[in-house]
């Protein structure tokens, strides 16, 4: 398959990677049609999806039946009135039907918005009216439905409710996989959706079981799409602000090619896991386009609630070969005595969506024998920075460029950084086609509707990505945190990864944020927010802080220790998982915000 995109297929170095990636592009690209049709027509058998939930329901679909059922799926949707650039949002949680309603909008030349089962009201109204959405598919849960039916009176632009019920089977056609019965729940660093009393379904909701399979069959669109053409929205969390309308178009789903192929290594025959709420991009990262461009069986666990020992039971029970997920789910698989499990199929593990602490690298490998492939990116982004098969991980670096982007580091003046000095991440287009600008496959169009934020972003032939790193000799990058981040004490500038990373080494720490506090002679200093393993909690005080900051004194340089220690039970996080440092710091107006000083 891959061999129609790439003028080259294998590699064997960096240096043949970065000389030899070069893409075929195919005028009017469809992932749907060029790639998942085109694994139905040529290995129809091969499975694609396995499907299981935490009630022990499975599901398996071939290649040829997903290309069925998204048809199906298709002509559903094709009968509601959904066509070309209509903006639909998905609220499906880990539903088998998100994936089919995602080929079928991709089909459609639909434009699809990913969203998570957490959004409230307000939430949902901000997003109809900035994307003028027309339509919204969502899981028939009390929560999710209370909160779509509660934004609808402000919601004009919104035309079409269909609601997808959990069912143990679908008559009409035994084969099609069932939808799940048990909700969906976020990862243990996301905190769950508010309970609301069961709720009858409000009255103008389509129902996809008793519809879907009587809809007229598919009609595909004379013109479906442009590569230019909107295929894809995320609304970003954020750290700070509204989220922002990020853009992609129907090449982004090529960009994750190299996702998918060479930096989770997946082949014909692997079975991939990745650890991924489907409202937020690192759901397509690691559950659709790049693994199925591979030829890969894509797994999924649909689960309630997050706990390190059913996942890897689920793990041991399928003989996944390939496990992706954030370092916080790892955090929580290493306190496990993965002796208890069989986990001899696991071929390959990698980690995105925030930074690898090298403590967790280093206890996996210990405990697993299998070295931790990192991998960055951002919504706005394909992976532009990883650790590839060819190459020797090095605990807590991001890896190199993928030679897809031409990836520098700037100073605030636009100059690029000398190796080992800090700077920011930038994405150049002003390097490869003279003093034309192109853009790269994967890299977004823009925030939509927001030409101001566009242009804050992208200038001066560059994407400036925010975030701070540098480069050492070898031509790995090491994160240093969001360029709001960084904390500039007695003349100092202290990243928070780096305090962070040291205070993860200590046994009591589980996770800890980093954030920068006023001081009157400093002007800053530094704090952490920690969260402690159940068994140090009845130690938190005075003694604890100081062990903490004498040992933050000892692995990294001493200036960097932090002079305030707070200890909490959770932190602050977005819809995504990531840290809101931005929170802390809010909430921190005084030294007096709980903290300890010395």
């Amino acid at each position: 398959m891959i061999e129609r995109f790439l003028r080259q297929t294998r590699f064997t170095s960096v240096e043949d990677y970065n000389k030899n990636l070069e893409f075929i592009i195919p005028e009017h690209f469809n992932f749907a049609y060029d790639v998942m049709d085109a694994w139905a027509a040529e290995d129809p058998d091969r499975l694609a999806l396995l499907w299981t939930n935490d009630e022990g329901v499975e599901h398996r679909a071939t290649f040829a039946q997903l290309k069925e059922q998204s048809d199906q799926a298709a002509g559903y949707l094709q009968s509601l009135g959904i066509g070309k650039g209509d903006p639909v949002m998905l609220i499906l949680k880990r539903r088998y039907e998100w994936w089919l309603v995602m080929l079928a909008l991709h089909k459609l030349g639909a434009v699809v918005i990913p969203a998570t089962h957490m959004l409230t009201k307000k939430d949902i109204v901000y997003r109809n009216t900035r994307a003028s959405v027309k339509a919204i598919v969502c899981v028939d849960d009390a929560y999710v439905m209370s909160q779509v039916e509660a934004a609808m009176p402000d919601s004009p632009t919104v035309k079409v409710l269909v609601k997808v019920e959990a069912s143990p089977a679908v008559p009409e056609a035994p084969e099609v996989p069932a939808a799940p019965v048990a909700p969906e729940a976020p990862a243990p660093e996301v905190p769950a959706a508010p309970e609301v009393p069961e709720a009858t379904v409000a009255p103008g909701f389509h129902s996809w079981q008793q519809e879907w399979r009587r809809a007229p069959a598919f009609k595909r669109p004379a013109h479906v799409n442009d590569n230019g053409d909107t295929m894809l929205m995320y609304f970003t969390s954020g750290t700070s602000g509204e989220p922002k309308m990020v853009a992609h178009d129907f090449l982004y789903a090529m960009g994750h090619l190299t996702t998918g192929v060479f930096w989770h290594n997946l082949h014909p025959g692997s079975l991939h896991l990745t650890v991924a709420d489907t409202g937020w991009g690192k759901a397509v990262w690691g559950k659709f386009y790049g693994q199925w461009f591979a030829g890969a069986t894509v797994f999924v666990f649909d689960h309630e609630k997050f706990n390190a020992e059913t996942l890897l039971r689920q793990i041991e029970k399928y003989k996944v070969t390939s496990f992706c997920a954030p370092p916080t789910i790892y955090r929580f698989m290493i306190r496990e005595d993965l002796s208890r499990f069989d986990l001899s199929s696991l071929e390959y593990c990698t980690t995105a969506g925030e930074a690898l602490n090298p403590a967790v690298f280093d206890k996996f490998l210990e405990k697993t024998g299998i070295r931790m492939m990192e991998g960055f990116g951002q919504t706005e982004t394909t992976m532009t920075l990883g650790t590839f098969p060819w190459m020797k991980p090095k605990p807590g670096s991001m890896g190199i460029p993928n030679a897809q982007y031409d990836i520098d580091l700037v100073r605030a003046d636009g100059t690029s950084c000398e190796d080992g000095e800090k700077g920011e991440i930038v994405i150049r287009a002003d390097r490869s086609q003279g003093s034309q600008d192109v853009k790269p496959v994967g890299l977004f169009k823009g925030y939509y509707r927001d030409e101001e934020l566009t242009q804050e972003a992208w200038h001066d032939g560059m994407y400036h990505t925010g975030d701070m790193a540098w480069r050492d000799e070898d031509g790995y990058y090491w994160f240093e945190g969001r360029k709001d981040d960084v904390i500039k004490s007695s003349g100092y500038r202290i990243g928070p990864f780096e305090v962070e990373s040291a205070l993860m080494t200590h046994p009591a720490v589980v996770e800890c944020a980093i954030t920068g506090v006023p001081d009157d002679v400093r002007g800053m200093v530094v704090k952490a927010t920690v969260v402690l393993g159940k068994e140090w909690k009845d130690r938190a005080g005075d003694d604890l802080v100081k062990e903490l900051q004498q040992h933050v004194k000892k692995v990294t340089a001493p200036y960097k220790y932090p002079r305030i220690v707070e200890f909490v039970d959770e932190l602050p996080k977005t819809i995504s998982g990531k840290i809101r440092r931005v929170e802390i710091r809010q909430k921190d107006s005084s030294l007096a915000a709980g903290g300890k000083k010395s």
